[in-house]
């Protein structure tokens, strides 16, 4: 098993019931590897040491009166900065929020402190959560564990990097661009993008805001994948107003082995071309399936044009983030679409385009999208799962410079716009689905590659009961070297 520092929440949750460590002693574990550790990565960027140790102290006391809180008693655990959190401040990386301390927590801050966990501190974002890197002018940069040169991921880069490192037991984030799946990918951990709308992201945004964006959600990460059903099944189901009317049912998988699985697999696409080395990851994970049995397809695929997809998920996409926009740049954006070429196709313009675009134009994409959504579903009558890359390079070096469009990735030897790999970010999750990205192995260059494991709308036990398949058989969390 591994040291302490490293193993799951589950396996922490159950050292504490059985009374092998103590919460407090626990918790003053981890802030002090912070005070060794944190530093060469800025991971972790706010604490509140006093109110998590008096929290600890109540978790020891109740537990010693025989008193379990729930699933997650006394496990230490920091959240992504852009959660709402009584006592800490939330800014989404914005300079003009730095003051901003919220009066209430999130949905889900308050599901998880009432399955017992103590929230001690925040993990560090992008600017608007808007980057692949996990970089601003309040928080600074954030490294990656596993070579500081490079980036963790984002936009929960610093949630990723602070599981890698052993600095937390569990934590949470949020995807509308693959920002719990890139992170999870470079760090190599685990990370789960709900079904949209499973999962209520009240108290995830920035102040005054209540309105669920499109194709956003908010999910785990972790060390383990029992760790993530575990969380998903303590943050999951609708807040208080919702559910008033309904309740969820997520199915439970009806597979039991891997051999009871049937999946298709993509490696590369000609709107995102995959790096070699990631390849060869997945090359590897199929060929362990097709030993123990899974039926396994490369040729199979929901009947969509990927280059279709793209372009519905970038305008979809662009256009949910535009409640960003000042007025100004609003108007900016009008005037600009307008001076497009027709075919211009960068990513530039297609933001700009999506920033600027008719209601009735968002009516038409969002019609495109549905369509598609039926085109997963019928593909999913015949398959249980679909897996591909997160991303299509490992961990990349830092590079703060020019718009996200202009800086450039080296794919199989050649420069890549960084925004590239935003086809498979969206290839899932414009139409909804559920995706978990799980380790996957090392590249020859020592650093993490994970897989996604695409499931049907609704089936996130599934992708996630395949990853645990896939811990236990095939390749589990390993901590990078120089965290012991």
């Amino acid at each position: 098993m591994l040291d302490i520092p490293f193993r799951s929440a589950c396996q922490l949750a159950a050292a504490i019931r059985q009374k092998d460590i103590g919460c407090l002693e626990l918790l003053d574990l981890y802030l002090d590897r912070i005070e060794r550790h944190n530093p060469q990565l800025n991971a972790v960027i706010f604490m509140d040491r006093d109110a998590a140790r008096e929290r600890a102290r109540q978790a020891d006391a109740a537990l010693a009166k025989g008193e379990v809180w729930g699933p997650l008693h006394g496990v230490p655990m920091t959240i992504k900065e852009s959660y709402d959190v009584v006592g800490m401040p939330t800014t989404w990386g914005v300079p003009a929020l730095k003051d901003n301390y919220p009066q209430a927590h999130a949905v889900s801050v308050d599901r998880l402190l009432r399955a017992g966990v103590v929230l001690f501190g925040k993990t560090n974002v992008p600017l608007h959560l808007a980057d692949w890197q996990t970089f601003n002018d309040i928080y600074g940069t954030t490294n990656n564990p596993w070579d500081v040169t490079r980036v963790p991921g984002g936009s929960s880069g610093g949630s990723a990097a602070a599981l890698a490192a052993g600095l937390t037991g569990l934590e949470a984030g949020s995807d509308i661009g693959a920002s719990i799946r890139n992170p999870a990918h470079y760090c190599g951990v685990y990370g789960h993008k709900p079904t949209y709308g499973i999962v209520s992201p009240r108290g995830q945004d920035k102040p005054g805001i209540v309105a669920a964006a499109d194709i956003l959600v908010v999910g785990p990460l972790a060390r383990s994948a029992d760790d993530l059903a575990i969380a998903l099944e303590v943050m999951a189901g609708p807040d208080g107003i919702d559910g008033m009317g309904w309740q969820l049912r997520l199915p439970r998988p009806r597979q039991v082995t891997l051999r009871d699985y049937k999946v298709a697999v993509m490696y590369s696409d000609a709107e995102a071309e995959v790096d070699d080395v990631v390849q060869a990851r997945l090359h590897d994970v199929v060929a362990f399936l097709a030993q123990s049995g899974a039926q396994v397809s490369d040729t199979a695929r929901p009947q969509i044009d990927s280059r279709e997809a793209n372009r519905n998920y970038i305008q979809l996409l662009r256009s949910a983030t535009s409640t960003r926009l000042s007025p100004e740049m609003f108007q900016h954006n009008l005037q600009a679409a307008a001076a497009l070429s027709p075919d211009d196709e960068g990513y530039e313009a297609q933001s700009i385009r999506a920033q600027a675009m008719h209601h009735k134009d968002w009516l038409v994409l969002n019609e495109t999208r549905h369509h598609m959504r039926l085109a997963w579903a019928e593909f999913f009558q015949d398959y249980d799962l679909l897996l591909c890359p997160a991303t299509t390079t490992a961990a990349f070096p830092h590079n703060q410079q020019g718009e996200r469009w202009e800086r450039m990735i080296t794919v199989n030897g050649q420069p890549q716009p960084s925004t590239t790999q935003m086809f498979w970010a969206g290839y899932p999750c414009n139409v909804y689905l559920p995706s978990t990205v799980a380790p996957a192995g090392l590249s020859p260059d020592g650093l993490p590659v994970g897989v996604q494991i695409v499931g049907p709308q609704y089936g996130d036990y599934t992708c996630i009961h395949f990853a645990q398949l896939l811990e236990r058989e095939f390749q589990a969390f390993e901590p990078p070297a120089g965290f012991e």
